[in-house]
């Protein structure tokens, strides 16, 4: 018996039982597609994270309020930052391209009736440049602005639309706590990060938070922009080397550079993708069990034809490769239907939810091999029951 003629037979067996095919697929189209949609969505999940975290700005090193080791440590909270290290920063290495202190707070802003809950940001002159920001309309706030303290505010385009809605925000006044602050520009929108809405923020001078509204010289972040991506390690070590002397203490301050937190933020990612993948891959090994299952069922009704087939000369190769073709073309077949599935299935959640799904062809790949490997593996023990079967017992079978 050729191998052709038994892929024939089996595809008739399989094509007969139209159902029972169907069923039995069932479970290796679901694990096919959650495979495929999972991993789209970590690297997804991954590919929009690191974007915004290049979207920070180019060449950055940021130092934080000490927490922990300051190499690799958490972001703030413990030993804080105060504006008499900013010249020390300056002065720690001639490849610093600009520096750019942050106050950020939370507050609640309001407009006429309407009111919401913002990041209100102490920053200075540079501060757009650095974090890549641009202004939609109006204009930035000036070195005049900055000396005299003034109540003046640039707002992010989250903000606009939630306060203004439709109206002009330029020339407008917003209340910020008992005071009113004048808006003078609009930034570009930006879009939601890996660590917030980037939009929904309100810039104000630096001189002004720190003197008006809180009352000290505290600091939350510093960012420090090199003057090329080759000099970013060598900022990086002269500012915790000026630093160190400093504060005599590396656990009282942080200091991290992008590269860092996007080889942290691309390792957790992988190993959140990993774990999805895993899960999902669950469902294929349930799906093999189903085809063990049909197949071993298979067995037991075709027992009298496998015992004809053995008695006029068929071989224990031919008789087991003919259910192995059955199973693996099960797997096969759900498998491409799985493909379809999980690809469409990732478009649509792409669409309705605005979440970047990324498909793979490694996933594919990776899924449909995994797919053939469940009917081989699972299909293997039922096509050997029915080779090893002697031929007058198969006959004498009722």
């Amino acid at each position: 018996m050729k191998f052709t003629e038994n892929a024939i037979m089996a595809l008739r067996n399989l094509s007969g039982n139209k159902i029972r095919s169907l069923l039995t697929m069932l479970g290796v189209i679901i694990g096919v597609a959650a495979v495929i949609v999972m991993v789209a969505l970590g690297e997804g999940a991954q590919r929009k994270v690191t974007e915004n975290i290049t979207a920070m700005g180019s060449n950055l090193v940021m130092v934080f309020p000490g927490r922990g080791n300051s190499r690799g440590g958490g972001f703030g909270g413990g030993e804080p930052l105060i504006s008499s290290v900013l010249p020390v920063i300056k002065d720690a290495s001639s490849h610093i391209k600009a520096i750019a202190p942050e106050v950020r707070r939370n507050f609640v802003v309001s407009f006429g009736d309407n009111s919401m809950q913002s990041s209100v940001i102490g920053c200075n002159l540079d501060y757009i440049t650095l974090r890549n920001y641009q202004i939609a309309e109006g204009r930035f706030f000036d070195e005049t602005d900055l000396n005299a303290r003034s109540r003046v505010a640039v707002i992010g385009s989250y903000v606009a639309g939630e306060l203004f809605h439709g109206i002009d925000p330029v020339g407008q006044y917003i209340k910020l706590g008992v005071f009113r602050y004048e808006i003078i520009g609009v930034l570009k929108e930006k879009g939601q990060s890996g660590f917030g809405n980037s939009d929904d923020l309100l810039l104000i001078p630096i001189t002004t938070m720190q003197q008006r509204i809180m009352g000290n010289q505290q600091l939350s972040t510093v960012y420090i922009q090199a003057d090329s991506a080759e000099t970013v390690d060598k900022v990086y070590n002269q500012v915790y080397d000026a630093l160190l002397e400093v504060f005599q203490d590396e656990t009282k301050f942080n200091i991290r550079n992008q590269a860092e937190i996007l080889e942290t933020v691309q390792e957790t990612s992988k190993t959140f993708t990993l774990l999805l993948g895993g899960i999902a891959a669950v469902s294929l090994l349930v799906g093999g069990i189903g085809i063990m299952n049909i197949m071993l069922v298979s067995v037991t009704e075709r027992i009298k034809e496998i015992g004809l087939r053995k008695a006029i000369g068929a071989t224990k190769w031919e008789i087991l490769s003919m259910f192995l073709i059955e199973a693996v073309g099960l797997s096969v077949t759900g498998g491409l239907i799985g493909i379809c599935l999980g690809w469409g299935v990732g478009a649509v959640v792409s669409r309705v939810t605005e979440w970047t799904t990324v498909i793979s062809p490694e996933s594919i790949l990776l899924s449909f091999g995994f797919s053939i490997m469940v009917g081989l593996f699972f299909g293997g023990y039922p096509a050997y029951k029915a080779a090893d079967l002697h031929p007058i017992e198969a006959l004498r079978h009722e």
